[in-house]
Formats: structure tokens, C-alpha cells, sequence
């Protein structure tokens, strides 16, 4: 499926560093020649927004996972800032040089210093090198980036047809070798697998990564068919791992097996893209200009229904820290940490957790640790696991094997994918408990808003042959022991959520499918209410003041009758959402480890 720009509309505004809206162009049909993908990679109805002209050359951009998205201008040798929020763009630094492709993660921006020859970290205002070549040597200079969870930097020389790796305080060395004009580069959400872009030959290769800068033999993914014209160029990816890559007309989109997905077609060449928005759920695109239709370089963007992978959070503490309303993710020096652990899959499409443990001491055998499963929230269609990342750490630093999975949000997949994965997860540590650690019959779980309604149904629900799924695990069962709901619905067929799906508000009706009225059944199997019997666990309600506390008391009184341990906790002042945010999260933390070592038995707060 091929989507393409009908015509640019709207005049063309040069960039005086505040930016306005400039066009919206809808999308044409499938062209006749194109493959045919079964579901675009775009949302229904997406639209291509061009956001901005810029009087040079923008190339490789990055979001930063909060408020802004960098953009360096190759030609006026500025590095620029577009904030969706204002529609504005303003200057980072008004002297950067050549800075050909930017990377945000782990709370820093890195950029690929073309003109200099090296690779940089910016540190407010200042460039941070890391790393670099001979500026002299013309094969030498960075082209694009991509970095792994540890910090460590893969960038493309083109000239010297070579990928090179900067490991975290160490030297550059050589990763990939004898690779025709290696341009673009990205890499698989689990961290498996390094994609680069062969420029003139428009190429996609992927290596498997056997060890942090090092990788085994390079096969062909896919190969841009579409006439002479060179450039293979930029390159993202989205956290289903389907690879984009702009090439001289369309942004190419493959699965990791490399079918062939989709074309995005902007009105002028693209050079690279990067997805950006709080989720980040939009694929931002960069352009050249067209001087015989006078269109300068341009930022564009179009909504995806996967989202792209979130920035990672910084894993050190900061100096920021102290004054933050927001609860640390740095990982302590008493933490282990196993990042982006494929525990389900679906075809090609993987599905990851990141856990987090006390570290053991060399040689000694420690019992096995009650372990807590952490399920975000987002309304069933956006979140990521990054977001409760700070609570997995503080479970463990309280004694848990903690894991924060991600699942298949509702734009990908639709209920009951998600609730597949999550029951998946329970499975996946059970199966692999020695490994991290996991007393398996001490399984408990977590989650807040939407994660809340996800876990209430992991809890009641577990004997359901059609909540299970068979994309983790056959051999064992996904049955908890405790739980705790944070704010979420455990009525779904009845309640606020069937209420608003009349109407048409709230995600029930794009991630179920249809009202309560259209789709009963579907609603029905959502209600985790219903399943309420004596074989459900002890379930722990968490709530903040001003959060409907009232909400939870039809499955408290259900959760009683049927024998079952149920109570509340309330927290004074909290809104939705204020388990993510102190003080209340320290109090929260505190209370959930109470109940689950009382729950989950004793072993949980060192």
C-alpha cells in the first residue's frame, strides 16, 4: 500500500523560528502497481502535516520522549528544536556545524558531528565528544547513529563502508565492515538485531548483535525496487520492530522479516525520519527541497497505529533528581537489570519486559524472591513500560523480582491481545524462574488506569480460555497470588466505561470494538467483575482523593462475598495518576510491599 501527498496546500512560509501550521494533505488510495499490505501502517484517516520550512537542510531527527523534537540544519550548520506542544521551533545552538543525525536516550541527546569528524553527547550547551576519526580523512566522517541500552554508539561511515561502535568510556572500534555506502541505522527493539541502510545499492542489511559492538554475518532484509535513483538513507523503527527507511521518493516500511508494509510519500524527497509525540505515536519526516517547484527542506508528520520505541530513561542518577516531582529510574548499584526481554511473540512480532532484582552474591545460593509483574496504563491504546519503570526498581530495592512489560496497544492489536500478553508474562517467568530468580508460586502483580483493569482481569479472570492467548508459554498458568489495582475499572460491561462507550467517548470503543450495545460479548469478556469468584486472589485497591475512590466498591463487596481479602487505600490530595508522581509514591511503594509480604508471604522488603 503506497500513501502519497495529492499536492501540497497552503503557502510556503519561510522558518523565522516560530512556525505555524502550514498544510494538512490527505492521503490517495492504494496505487495499482504497489503490493498490498492487509492493514496500513498509518491510522485510518492519517493525515501528512507539514509542520515547518527551514531555509537549509534538515536531516535526522530525534524526540526527546517529553516536550521537543531536534532537528539539525546540515546546510546552515544550526541545531534546531521544533515543540510540538507550541508549534514553534527555536535554536539549540546557532554555531553547531555539520551535524548530520541526532539520537535521544538514557536522557541525553547524541549527535553525529559530521564536520568534525566524531560523536558527541550534548551537555547544555556544550558538546560532550565520545568519540571520533581523523577530520581529514574524508572516508571518516559519522553519517547516522542509533545507541543501545548500555549507552554504547553504532554509527555509519559511508565513505569507509564501515559501521563503527563507541562502547560507554571506551575507544571506537570497528562493528561492521565492507558494507557498500552504509547511510541509515537502527536497531530492534529487543536489541537484537542492527539494521543499516546501503545508500547507492538501496540495500537494507541486518545483523544479529552477539554482543555490545560486535555482530555475526549480515544478510539482505529487503531491497527498495522502485527505478535508477540512489538513497537508501535515514532510518526508525516502531516497538513492533517494523524497519522505516526513506529512500528517493517513499518512506519504506518492512516487517522484521522483511515484508514489504507500506509507502509514505511525502511532496519532496526524504532524507530521514524519527517518530516524536508524547507516546510517540506520529512519524516524523524530514525532506529536501525541491528548488524547480521552489519547496525548501521541510518537517512533516503522520499519525502510525504502532507506536515507535519510547526513549529509554535515564538508568544513573542525576543531579536533577533531588528536585524532581517525578520518582527516579536510575538503576542502583545493588540492582540487576535485564532490559528489553522478549517473553511472547506472534509471528515476527516480539513482545518485551524489562526486569529488575536484587543483585546475589558471587558463589551464594539465595532463595528464590517473591516476583510482582508491572503493567502501565494509557487508556489500553498508548504508555509504554518505561513509564513504570521507576516502580519496578523500587519493588526490587524493597526485595521483589520486579518485571515492566510492554503490551500490544489497542492500535496494534485489539482486545484481547493485550490481556493475552500480560497473562503471557505471569507464564514467561514461571518457565524461566531460575534465571532471574522467581519463586513461582509467589506471583503477584500491579498496574495502574488502564494496567489496573489489565491485572483485575489477570487476577479474576485466569481460568478463561480465551484471555490466555498462545503467544508466551504453554506450560504453566498464569494465576496470581495478590494484586494490586491502581484506579482501574474491574466493571467493563457496566459502569462508567459501558456508559461512555454510548456516547462515544473514552478508548473502550476502539479497543474492544464497537458500544456495550453493539459488541456485549466483547465487554463482557473484558469485565474482570465478572469473574470474581473464590478463586480470585486478594486484591489491594490503591486510589487518590479526588480519583472516584467510590469506584472500586461493587468489586470490593464482590470480592468479600465471594471470601476473598479486598480493601482500599486512599491517598490524600492524589489525582489520577498519582502513583508516578511524589510524594504519593513513596507512600504507595510502601503499602503495596506491606500487603504483598503479607500476601505473597514473607521474603519481599529487605
Amino acid at each position: 500500500m503506497k500513501h502519497t501527498l495529492n499536492s501540497p496546500r497552503g503557502g510556503i512560509v519561510a522558518l523565522v523560528l516560530v512556525v505555524t501550521l502550514i498544510g494538512v494533505m490527505p492521503l490517495s488510495a492504494q496505487a495499482a502497481d504497489e503490493p498490498a499490505a492487509t492493514t496500513s501502517i498509518l491510522m485510518p484517516g492519517a493525515e501528512i502535516v507539514k509542520l515547518a520550512d527551514f531555509p537549509g537542510l534538515c536531516d535526522g531527527p530525534a524526540y526527546d520522549g517529553h516536550y521537543a523534537m531536534y532537528i539539525p540544519d546540515v546546510k546552515d550548520g544550526k541545531l534546531l528544536r521544533y515543540i510540538p506542544k507550541t508549534n514553534k521551533v527555536d535554536v539549540v545552538l546557532p554555531e553547531a556545524g555539520r551535524i548530520s543525525a541526532t539520537f535521544y536516550t538514557l536522557g541525553k541527546l547524541y549527535l553525529s558531528d559530521n564536520g568534525n569528524s566524531q560523536i558527541t553527547w550534548l551537555n547544555g550547551k556544550e558538546q560532550v565528544r565520545l568519540g571520533g576519526h581523523d577530520p581529514a580523512d574524508k572516508k571518516m566522517h559519522p553519517n547516522d547513529l542509533v545507541v543501545d541500552v548500555h549507552g554504547g554508539v553504532y554509527y555509519t561511515l559511508t565513505g569507509a563502508g564501515q559501521v563503527w561502535y563507541i562502547p560507554p568510556g571506551g575507544e571506537p572500534q570497528v562493528a561492521v565492515d565492507k558494507i557498500t555506502t552504509p547511510n541509515g541505522i537502527t536497531m530492534s527493539p529487543d536489541g537484537s538485531t542492527l539494521y543499516v541502510a546501503a545508500y547507492v545499492p538501496k540495500e537494507i542489511w541486518a545483523y544479529p548483535i552477539t554482543e555490545p559492538g560486535k555482530v555475526g554475518d549480515g544478510k539482505v532484509l529487503a531491497k527498495m525496487d522502485d527505478g535508477p535513483d540512489k538513497g537508501a538513507d535515514g532510518m526508525t523503527i516502531d516497538r513492533a520492530g517494523n524497519v522505516y527507511c526513506a529512500g528517493p521518493h517513499d518512506v519504506w516500511v518492512w516487517s522484521p522479516s522483511g515484508r514489504l508494509l507500506d509507502k509514505i510519500t511525502p511532496p519532496t524527497r526524504p532524507i530521514n525520519a524519527s517518530f516524536g509525540g508524547p507516546d510517540p505515536q506520529e512519524l516524523y519526516i524530514t525532506c529536501l527541497g525541491d528548488a524547480k517547484n521552489n519547496m525548501p527542506s521541510a518537517l512533516y508528520k503522520v499519525a502510525t497505529r504502532i507506536n515507535g520505541v519510547s526513549p529509554a530513561p535515564p538508568t544513573a542518577a542525576a543531579e536533577s533528581d533531588a528536585n524532581s516531582k517525578s520518582p527516579s529510574t536510575a538503576v542502583p548499584d545493588n540492582i540487576d537489570a535485564w532490559i528489553n526481554v522478549p517473553y511472547a511473540s506472534y509471528g515476527d512480532r516480539k513482545v518485551l519486559m524489562d526486569v529488575f532484582a536484587p543483585k546475589t552474591e558471587a558463589g551464594v545460593k539465595e532463595a528464590a524472591r517473591p516476583t510482582i509483574v508491572v503493567v502501565h496504563g494509557g487508556g489500553w491504546m498508548k504508555g509504554d513500560k518505561t513509564k513504570f519503570r521507576a516502580l519496578a526498581i523500587a519493588l526490587a530495592q524493597r526485595g521483589y523480582v520486579a518485571a515492566a512489560i510492554e503490551y500490544r496497544l489497542g492500535y496494534e492489536a485489539m482486545f484481547p491481545a493485550a490481556i493475552h500478553d500480560c497473562n503471557a508474562a505471569v507464564r514467561y517467568l514461571r518457565v524461566n524462574a531460575a534465571k532471574y530468580g522467581v519463586d513461582r508460586n509467589r506471583l503477584g502483580a500491579v498496574g495502574g488506569s488502564a494496567g489496573g483493569h489489565l491485572v483485575g482481569l489477570m487476577a479474576t479472570g485466569w481460568k478463561v480460555k480465551e484471555l490466555q492467548g498462545d503467544g508466551g508459554s504453554a506450560d504453566a498458568t498464569s494465576r496470581l497470588k495478590a494484586a494490586v489495582v491502581m484506579a482501574g475499572p474491574l466493571e467493563i460491561d457496566t459502569g462508567p466505561v459501558a456508559e461512555r462507550s454510548l456516547t462515544g467517548k473514552g478508548y473502550a470503543n476502539d479497543w474492544i470494538g464497537g458500544t456495550v450495545e453493539t459488541n456485549a460479548a466483547g465487554y463482557r469478556l473484558a469485565s474482570a467483575y465478572r469473574y470474581i469468584d473464590a478463586d480470585s486472589p486478594p486484591i489491594l485497591f490503591m486510589r487518590g482523593e479526588h480519583d472516584n475512590p467510590t469506584a472500586d466498591q461493587n468489586s470490593i463487596d464482590a470480592l468479600k462475598a465471594a471470601g476473598v481479602w479486598a480493601d482500599i487505600k486512599i491517598y490524600k490530595d492524589g489525582k489520577h495518576g498519582c502513583w508516578n508522581q511524589l510524594p504519593w509514591f513513596n507512600d504507595m511503594v510502601a503499602d503495596m510491599d506491606a500487603f504483598f509480604q503479607d500476601k505473597l508471604g514473607a521474603g519481599g522488603s529487605k
